[in-house]
């Protein structure tokens, strides 16, 4: 890496890799291992890291790694209905737990890149690098975020923000 100070790019944005890897598999242990291999991926990347588009860099690759595990996971047999994981942490402290589930419940159901796109989006994100880090266009972007929370919202859930 190119005079990008690693120590901090870990710090600054460790848990929200983490965060988006929890979301999208629904499983700790997996997040864990996703967002330790996304900032292995980056150690090791042959390109310079743009700080400007950092966080949707990782996003990126931790969605990426999921992907790989998704198809991994197809060649050697099903994937269970419940992917979540049961075990208490501090998200049970949090009011509203049972809506946080229904929102998380509802979002496995989604196709892949729908999540992707409004967990990056409720992750601060703008459009345009989302947009580069899915390869889609910003206005796709838009549509898939705007579709998914109204989805949420019919379904009673309240949406993503």
């Amino acid at each position: 890496m190119n005079a990008v100070d690693f120590g901090g790019l870990y710090e600054r944005h460790a848990a929200d890799v983490y965060r988006f890897a929890l979301y999208l598999t629904g499983s700790r242990a997996d997040a864990e291992e996703i967002a330790s291999e996304t900032f292995v991926r980056a150690w090791i990347a042959s390109g310079a890291i743009r700080t400007q588009t950092v966080k949707a860099y990782l996003f990126s690759i931790a969605r990426n790694l999921h992907i790989e595990g998704l198809r991994r996971r197809r060649t050697l047999g099903e994937m269970p209905a419940d992917v979540r994981d049961r075990a208490p942490g501090p998200e049970a402290a949090a009011a509203g737990r049972d809506a946080l589930d229904g929102v998380l419940a509802a979002l496995q159901q989604m196709p892949e890149v729908d999540r992707a796109a409004v967990l990056m989006r409720a992750d601060g994100l703008a459009y345009d690098e989302i947009a580069r880090a899915l390869g889609l266009s910003p206005a796709a972007v838009r549509v898939r975020v705007h579709r998914v929370r109204m989805k949420l919202t019919a379904d009673g859930h309240g949406g993503v923000r």
